[in-house]
């Protein structure tokens, strides 16, 4: 029988959490699906105290839920979906292991954050590829592993990078290395002395074991430290931006863009995320709404250590070029919002206060799936639709597009404001969220981070992999501890 003695005797007794209030916390999400409170949070220190947890939890059957970001919980899955569960806060798991210049590689735990860690890749010149505007406290090693897109999708030379290696404490309690990394010896120190520097994400032999905990919502294991590719931080950068009536207009432009593997960031918002991103409270973002554009394209373009004004003007003349050929006219600034202050406000984490998303009206419902970029304007306008029918106002949906993988595929994601003081409008976008997901689904969109009811839209589509599924999470959690109710539930 599970008890609160046998954690303490773990961990210690300031490690162990049961206040009610902050029990509280740790359930609060945007999102909702049923959550419950957790019976504990614990908060290890290292990788071996992990490991003891997950062994103990399989004694115990008692469930667990990995959480590494602080702060508002956006989508539900770091919080309980069953009673009882044991909360395990990574948060405090903060060291930077290792920064080698020479290779670009960074070596992190699961608390690290991208401010903490962009300070100090700064010493040596470099930079983490990010997601856009994170949150205060957020995860490095978490958005990475959910595949959150990065703003430059032109050094993605598969789905998940900057993820190369990580250390992994599975389901079962067996904690082991991935990649390159498990040919040992199992101690990083004495692998950075051999120059071994975790680059190499295939493996061992035939099996990417990382792809396992990569968008499965802890659901398989526990990381503990994770090698990431940075990059050579820009001597010189430019953010430039086009506008557009239409979404259809930007299509013929970002294509050939990234054909040319010229940008570094690119990505669409719509009047409205743009209003979000760059406004300061709701009637600052009302005024922005008013004086921008429908749509905005932004590229970046960057040069760095060798001939770096050489490379930026010249990729800054084709890419003018190649707008100026597609109708576009790509500028510093549109309306009265500049690249760089569009790029200042991107690529740093919140402030900390209310949530950018939620500034607007107080709280937000996001859907997000995988599509082709030709295909973003029928998804557009079914949304809208269904907005109308529902009565929510079309001009108040964000939307922000952003290629993956060299442009592979493309993020698509609606934004929709609300006031969760009202009962009415809270229940219009839990409808309108949920009318959309299926829409969305039934249109081809692909839900490739299914969280919450996204998991049953997406994985029922195909018994034959849900089955694969399911058996691959019970050889790698054989006892259901690992954040049950999710995935593939």
């Amino acid at each position: 029988m599970a008890t609160k003695d046998s954690l303490v005797a773990m961990l210690g007794k300031a490690n162990v959490i049961d206040d009610p209030k902050v029990l509280a916390s740790y359930a609060e999400s945007h999102s909702f699906d049923l959550h419950f409170a957790p019976w504990f949070v614990v908060k290890p220190k290292n990788a071996e105290q992990v490991e003891e947890i997950v062994k103990w939890a399989n004694k115990t059957k008692t469930p667990l839920v990995p959480v590494s970001s602080t702060g508002v919980k956006l989508r539900g899955d770091s919080v309980p979906s069953v009673p009882e569960a044991v909360t395990v806060d990574l948060s405090g798991m903060k060291k930077i292991l290792n920064v080698n210049r020479q290779q670009r590689m960074v070596v992190v735990e699961p608390g690290v954050t991208y401010d903490q860690l962009n300070a100090e890749l700064a010493k040596k010149n470099m930079v983490i590829p990010g997601s856009l505007k994170p949150k205060k406290g957020q995860s490095v090693v978490t958005d990475v592993i959910e595949a959150v897109p990065r703003l430059n999708p032109m050094i993605q030379w598969n789905f998940f990078d900057p993820l190369r290696c990580v250390e992994v404490t599975w389901g079962d309690g067996t904690r082991m290395f991935t990649g390159e990394a498990l040919a040992g010896p199992r101690d990083l120190k004495t692998q950075w002395s051999r120059q071994q520097w975790q680059v190499q994400y295939m493996g061992p032999w035939i099996t990417d074991y990382y792809r396992l905990i990569t968008q499965a919502q802890g659901s398989m294991g526990i990381v503990t430290w994770a090698s990431l590719k940075a990059a050579v931080k820009p001597q010189v950068h430019q953010l430039y931006l086009a506008e557009a009536d239409d979404l259809t207009e930007l299509e013929s432009f970002v294509y050939k863009a990234m054909w040319t593997r010229f940008p570094d960031e690119i990505f669409i918002l719509n009047r409205a995320q743009a209003a979000n991103i760059m406004g300061k409270d709701a009637g600052e973002i009302m005024q922005l709404k008013e004086v921008l554009p429908p749509w905005i394209v932004a590229v970046g373009v960057a040069g760095r250590e060798l001939i770096p004004e050489v490379r930026f003007e010249a990729r800054s003349k084709d890419l003018i070029d190649i707008a100026q050929t597609n109708g576009l006219d790509l500028k510093e600034g549109v309306a009265n919002l500049s690249g760089r202050a569009l790029y200042q406000e991107i690529t740093k984490e919140d402030t900390g206060g209310t949530y950018w998303k939620d500034v607007y009206m107080g709280s937000h419902q996001n859907v997000f799936f995988l599509t082709q970029l030709e295909k973003t304007p029928v998804f557009l306008k079914a949304v809208r639709e269904i907005a109308q029918d529902l009565g929510y106002p079309t001009e108040d949906i964000g939307v922000y597009i952003q290629p993956k993988h060299l442009g592979s595929s493309y993020h698509m994601e609606f934004t929709f404001p609300y006031d969760p003081n009202s009962a009415a409008a809270e229940a219009r976008v839990l409808d309108l969220s949920e009318a959309v997901s299926v829409a969305a689904a039934d249109l081809g969109g692909y839900f490739s981070r299914p969280y919450g009811k996204w998991a049953g839209i997406q994985l029922n589509k195909d018994a034959q992999s849900l089955m694969v599924l399911k058996k691959l999470q019970g050889i790698f959690d054989p006892n259901d501890v690992m954040n049950p109710g999710k995935l593939a539930v």
